[in-house]
């Protein structure tokens, strides 16, 4: 294994074999949570690689189309927390958001199912702060973050298609197809659920199938939404949140069952809208269709890894845990991973390198409580609202109904979910 050396400034990468690479930190992904933890690591001073899949083509026409003021809207939306805010702020990427396309979140309203539904609701007055979160399209994010690598020093992108992980007493090293190697103090995996990286360290994971698809599209309301993000729990038909997005659009994310997921599917947007009318016409009024139409369906999935880190290794993201969407809190999980994982590696002694088994331990130790607390929450509601008794359904309802009527415990909960 060859060690890695310290930090310098590095040059792009962008498929062309080249020397192999040596550096503090290789990071492994190309989403949000890869770039955030690509930014962290080198604004802190270490010499960082990101690995990224190889470019597929036509990847420039859509980058000049999704870069113009009138694109369509972003399908894929993310509820960033406080968490999130804060560590975008901080490395400078907050203020590069197009805040024109940026909703914040002042309320939320909860709703159970029947007729006489309970019912919760959360306002930023309530939990002493400004805003309970603020929704961020995917590209907004991504050219937010692109933008801030582009004058990242020490940051060297690689594009390619990783074969192998191995590890030394010093260190990782990743093998490319094309035969390049690259060698770190620590490999970041950011991969995603799937993740590549877990896989290569033979960590296990529990997997649950929700046997659901998260249904997402945006429309245009006929009311006001004021900021308040709706969530209905439907039982039978899943659970249905619409967002709030600059002006009087809305954002869907409704967790439908694989056989009304491919319903919904087989629908126009038209009688999607007309479905949402038993929800949404009250609030919100009549639902109309965004131009382009544009909808996708993203299947459900409890993940939970065995562990977190292996010898020089560290999972944050999707890679470490996946979660139901019903919260809303997968990609804040994410940004809290790498919250964590700068800090330990800051806090380590000088003695310890950036991938020494106690600092990784401590990361391992400082995530623990948050992720299990948020899948224990997310997997608990959606099989207490997915039981489909009416025992159950009165308990749950009254549930509802009783928490909101307890001001000391929804502060506690809203605290612990927006990241304060």
């Amino acid at each position: 294994m060859t060690t890695p050396h310290s930090s310098t400034a590095q040059s792009r990468s962008h498929g062309a074999r080249g020397d192999d690479c040596r550096s503090d930190v290789c990071i492994v992904g190309n989403g949000a949570i890869a770039k955030t933890a690509a930014l962290g690591f080198a604004q802190a001073g270490h010499s960082v690689t990101l690995l990224v899949p190889a470019a597929r083509s036509g990847g420039e026409e859509l980058q000049t189309a999704t870069s113009t003021a009138e694109r369509p809207w972003d399908v894929r939306v993310y509820a960033l927390n406080h968490t999130a805010h804060n560590l975008l702020a901080s490395l400078k990427v907050w203020g590069a958001l197009d805040q024109a396309r940026v909703a914040p979140v002042d309320a939320m309203a909860v709703n159970g199912d029947g007729e006489n539904g309970g019912s919760l609701g959360f306002d930023a007055f309530g939990a002493h702060t400004g805003t309970l979160a603020w929704i961020v399209e995917d590209s907004n994010l991504n050219n937010a973050l692109d933008a801030a690598l582009k004058f990242a020093h020490n940051v060297n992108i690689v594009s390619g298609c990783a074969c192998r992980l191995t590890c030394g007493p010093e260190g990782a090293q990743v093998e490319l197809e094309d035969g390049r190697k690259l060698d770190a103090r620590l490999v970041v995996g950011a991969d995603g659920r799937d993740s590549w990286v877990r896989g290569q360290c033979d960590i296990g994971v529990d997997y649950r199938s929700y046997h659901q698809r998260a249904i997402v599209t945006n429309f245009a309301c006929e009311k006001p939404h004021h900021g308040v993000a709706h969530q209905w729990f439907t039982c039978a038909d899943g659970i249905v949140a619409l967002l709030p997005l600059p002006g009087n659009r809305v954002s869907l994310v409704w967790s439908a069952p694989e056989t009304l997921a491919a319903t919904l599917m087989d629908e126009s947007l038209g009688e999607l809208a007309i479905r949402l009318g038993e929800y949404a016409d009250e609030p919100l009024g009549a639902l109309k269709p965004l131009q382009p139409e544009l909808v996708k369906a993203v299947p459900l999935a409890l993940v939970r890894p065995h562990a977190l880190v292996a010898p020089h290794v560290a999972l944050v993201g999707d890679a470490a845990h996946a979660v139901h969407p019903l919260a809303g809190h997968g990609m804040n999980l994410g940004f809290g991973d790498v919250v964590d994982l700068l800090r330990v590696v800051a806090e380590r002694e000088e003695h310890r390198a950036i991938g020494d088994e106690r600092v990784l331990a401590r990361y391992a130790r400082a995530r623990k409580e948050d992720v299990l607390l948020m899948q224990l929450a997310t997997d608990g509601l959606e099989r207490l609202f997915g039981a489909n008794l009416e025992p159950v359904r009165v308990v749950r309802n009254l549930g509802l109904n009783l928490l909101d009527k307890l001001p000391f415990v929804k502060r506690r909960l809203m605290a612990h979910a927006i990241g304060k």
